[in-house]
């Protein structure tokens, strides 16, 4: 059995314990490789191995840094097939979106940020004649990147390029339900010829290498992606610190659909945004609000589409929906659904597991599933179930479905359909969401910014936001 090790010092390396966690196939539910079970011995070896690193890459010149980012991109468009199928294996969806999603958007995120380091500019002012100001922006050092499991090697690599484009040198882990693909990545970093020690991965749990990261104190900044829980405990422990932080937490996004919607359109995409990658992913809509005149037709709509989403093993290209990621967040959901039930909620599709035959007989499949009937003060419209479970509402008042969108403690993205251009950009306005989609959805530009209001986070990722952030700015007068 395939035992991964951590990426330390520019060496593939054992962890210091010689402890390993069991690495779960979701569409099996059978162990099928084995995570190092990594603690604070090898976080201290990875922060050495960094700053021993970090003077040269700090005085690399950005366009060889960008250079190598570059190669690294196209490292992984040439393995996009062997990277997708270990992306799809480890994390249990389908294998065609992470070969037209996950793995290309990790190949931009290099790309992008490789060049983008190149155009970084700071402000210059001059003052009455007297006195030239300027801004320098110096890489931060050492800094750590913790990503989540969802979207392994996409939001890996959407915190590790920019760090490192900015010259800082990174101590990163990926989530141990999910740690292939960034293996896989160590390898190819080792391939494209990155410098020792400028990226060091270390696998294992979060009570184990993840709070030695933020307590280390060399580590001058965290970038975390997770569960708004983790994330207060994050801030709990670095906040004294005074480490930056960066904490792209949960999500409970509304979806509103007005009746002068695009309709097919409408319906297509609110099925895509309710159950891409099981509802696994932070930005899905599983709040839809629908004005009250087209919900009954949205209703029926919806649900024919949705009874179209296959569930099936994640490799096979018929599978429009795969397995959620583990069995203990498969229970998690149920428990949701149960709770649907109890709050009064009428079940319209799905709900129950689903159990298939062959190799993927012990999976953790969950049809997707529809309610109706829930108010928006109930549990299940306000807390984050992450899975494939969406409600249906209908609304009668723009000011209605305003009150009813931001009631909730998060506040990370929405999307909202409408023909009308007065109103989309009055309603998106009054949205209390870092993220507003109009009549689209998970279109990124990654020049934009990239984060969430109230209980969704703390500070911006993407473009030049991810840049200041790992970057720490100096201001420098010069009297004339």
């Amino acid at each position: 059995m395939l035992q991964l090790r951590n990426y330390i010092g520019g060496q593939l390396v054992a962890p210091a314990a010689g402890r390993y966690l069991p690495n779960i196939e979701p569409a099996t539910g059978q162990v099928y490789s084995q995570v190092p079970d990594s603690d604070a011995q090898d976080v201290q070896r990875a922060v050495e191995a960094a700053q021993a690193a970090w003077p040269a890459w700090r005085a690399t010149p950005a366009e060889q840094r960008g250079k190598l980012l570059v190669r690294i991109s196209e490292l992984i468009e040439r393995d996009l097939e062997r990277l997708a199928r270990a992306e799809s294996i480890d994390n249990g969806k389908p294998l065609k979106l992470a070969r037209t999603v996950d793995i290309p958007r990790a190949a931009s995120n290099f790309s992008f940020f490789g060049t983008a380091a190149q155009h970084f500019a700071s402000e210059t002012h001059m003052q009455d004649g007297v006195a030239l100001n300027y801004t320098v922006r110096h890489p931060l050092g050492v800094v750590g990147c913790i990503s989540p499991w969802n979207l392994p090697l996409y939001l890996f690599t959407w915190k590790i390029a920019p760090a490192l484009a900015a010259g800082n040198c990174v101590v990163a882990k990926p989530s141990e339900v999910t740690p292939m693909t960034a293996y896989l990545l160590s390898e190819l970093c080792q391939e494209a010829g990155l410098p020792a020690g400028v990226l060091n991965i270390v696998h294992g749990t979060g009570p184990g290498a993840g709070q030695a990261m933020v307590e280390h104190p060399h580590i001058k900044a965290i970038s975390f992606t997770g569960g708004t829980k983790t994330g207060e405990h994050i801030a709990r422990t670095a906040a004294p610190m005074f480490k930056k932080l960066s904490l792209e937490l949960g999500g409970k996004n509304p979806n509103i659909v007005f009746a002068d919607c695009d309709f097919e359109a409408a319906v297509n995409t609110s099925v895509q945004s309710s159950f891409a990658n099981q509802g696994q992913i932070c930005l899905c809509g599983s709040r839809i609000f629908v004005e009250r005149p087209v919900y009954e037709q949205f209703k029926a709509a919806f649900l024919e589409r949705v009874a179209m989403l296959n569930v099936g093993d994640p490799l096979e290209e018929g599978s429009r929906q795969g397995a959620l990621v583990s069995e203990p967040h498969l229970q998690k959901v149920l428990s949701y659904i149960e709770l649907a039930h109890h709050e009064g909620g009428t079940l319209l599709a799905g709900g129950q597991r689903v159990h298939l035959g062959g190799r993927c007989a012990g999976g953790y499949f969950l049809q997707p599933t529809v309610f109706e009937g829930l108010g928006p003060e109930c549990r299940v419209n306000r807390e984050e179930v992450f899975g494939p479970v969406v409600t249906l509402t209908p609304f009668d008042t723009e000011e209605e479905v305003l009150r009813w969108a931001n009631g909730t403690e998060y506040g990370l993205a929405a999307t909202l359909w409408t023909r009308d251009l007065q109103r989309a950009h009055r309603v998106a306005h009054a949205l209390e969401t870092g993220i507003v989609w109009v009549n689209t959805w998970l279109h990124r530009d990654l020049r934009t910014p990239f984060g969430g209001m109230k209980n969704s986070g703390v500070g911006r990722e993407g473009g030049l936001e991810a840049l200041r952030f790992f970057t720490e700015p100096q201001s420098i007068t010069v009297k004339l």
